[in-house]
């Protein structure tokens, strides 16, 4: 009988593994062949990129791509709303099998081993302020307070090459999420939020009585991010979005998205 449940309790242990995305070693590294899920590792607050929609579901660009993907090599698409400021452990602990939702590629991933894929995205930082408050450039912020959202680039900028200028401020403000950044400059908590340009520009045109000023702070781009090991996962899902571009699929969603279609790598080189 010991035998018998030792054999069960193996069997239900691997199915669960199967489900998180299956790992060998101590790297995590996730089997593409037989693999029939994929588990996206997304910020659910992240317009135009990742969020959620009306009709309660998740969308946003990245989504629908990674959908896409998934539909094009035959994986049922599961989706998981991180802690953006946990996201690299939530991925390492197998929660989600990547990272996918307006990621900027950092050096410091790549150093603590992290497979990130081509980059598709070409982004810079804007300061967000409303429209009556007579900013009008960076220079105009000091002294006032800005919020930053929680393991951000913008937070990583602000903390290293961007210091200069967050100096000059009376404080930076962070949030886990950037919609608790505009609800703290509704509240005129803050006087200006600090944000990726496409959020800055999705968020302005949804929202009346706010203004992006006008300078960009700092280049960078987007990726997606997957555990060490897990070069053979990146590299299928990277050639199924090479397929996509190449059939039209991927334009054809890129569309939907105006904020964001004009810097993707992929369809302006």
């Amino acid at each position: 009988m010991k035998k018998i449940l030792a054999v069960l309790l193996s069997a239900v242990m691997a199915a669960l593994l199967v489900s998180c995305g299956s790992s060998s070693g101590n790297s995590g590294a996730s089997s593409v062949e037989g693999r029939t899920g994929f588990i996206m590792g997304i910020d659910p607050e992240y317009p135009p990129f990742s969020y959620l929609g009306d009709d309660g579901n998740y969308t946003g660009f990245d989504v629908e791509v990674c959908q896409a993907v998934c539909d094009y090599l035959g994986w049922k698409m599961t989706v998981f709303g991180v802690n953006w400021d946990e996201k690299l452990v939530q991925l390492d602990s197998l929660e989600c099998d990547c990272v996918w939702s307006g990621m900027t590629i950092l050096d410091s991933m790549k150093e603590a081993g992290y497979v990130i894929s081509k980059p598709y995205y070409d982004n810079t930082q804007v300061l967000v302020v409303k429209e009556d408050s007579g900013f009008s450039s960076s220079a105009d912020l000091a002294g006032k307070l800005v919020a930053v959202q929680l393991g951000t680039s913008g937070e990583v900028l602000l903390n290293g090459d961007l210091a200069d200028l967050a100096s000059t401020f009376s404080g930076v403000v962070t949030c886990d999420s950037f919609l608790k950044c505009f609800t703290e400059l509704a509240g005129n908590s803050v006087d200006a939020v600090f944000v990726d340009l496409p959020v800055a520009a999705s968020y302005a045109a949804e929202h009346e009585g706010y203004k992006i000023i006008d300078e960009q702070l700092g280049a960078e781009q987007y990726g997606i991010a997957f555990r060490s090991g897990d070069e053979a996962l990146c590299k299928a899902v990277e050639d199924a979005v090479a397929a996509l571009v190449e059939n039209g699929t991927y334009a054809e969603i890129a569309s939907k998205y105006p904020d964001v279609v004009n810097n993707l790598i992929f369809l302006n080189d």
